[in-house]
């Protein structure tokens, strides 16, 4: 006895209901993902000291942070020790005092009519980058409340990086002009 077998067609898929998932998951998850953002941050080049400039000149008034191992030293003008801020007891920089003694700086400067925008950050040799980084954002600006809003208040914009010059010793620009000042 034959047994008859009859052939039987493959059903199709029936993915309809896939794609209508997919048609609706993918702009949700594109909608909802973080995009990477890319800051970009201007920074000048601190002047090369200029031999065509007499001597007797004075040097600018510059607002400078040192960074150093142990804290942050605020100094204005150059060379001179205006504040300065240590570590917390943890080793960590204490990133908050900073800002609140670089506005109270900007409030005494604007007070005396010196309007700065600019700063000089010389750090030492053995400075973390990150510390670096994050030092930079706290001296660009700080979190204020303006009309019941949270906004970024201006501090010192216009960034100058340098090296620090080694502790109790005084940055060129002073130095240079202490050796000018002399005949």
């Amino acid at each position: 006895m034959r047994i008859k077998r009859r052939f039987k067609e493959d059903p199709d898929l029936d993915i309809t209901s896939f794609m209508n998932l997919m048609i609706i998951l993918v702009p949700v998850l594109l909608m909802s993902m973080v995009l990477a953002r890319t800051t970009v941050l201007d920074l000048k080049l601190p002047d090369m000291a200029d031999a065509s400039t007499p001597p007797t000149e004075e040097p600018p008034q510059q607002l400078e942070l040192i960074i150093r191992a142990d804290k942050f030293e605020v100094n204005y003008p150059a060379g001179i020790k205006l504040k300065w801020v240590e570590k917390t007891a943890d080793g960590q920089y204490d990133f908050a005092l900073l800002a609140t003694v670089l506005q109270e700086t900007k409030r005494l400067l604007e007070d005396k009519g010196i309007q700065k925008k600019d700063i000089y950050i010389l750090s030492e040799k053995d400075t973390d980058y990150q510390t670096l980084v994050s030092t930079m954002d706290t001296v660009r600006s700080f979190k204020a409340v303006v009309a019941a809003s949270v906004v970024d208040a201006e501090l010192f914009p216009e960034i100058s990086l340098g090296d620090a010059p080694p502790p109790g010793g005084q940055t060129s620009a002073v130095s240079g002009a202490a050796q000018g000042a002399t005949p």
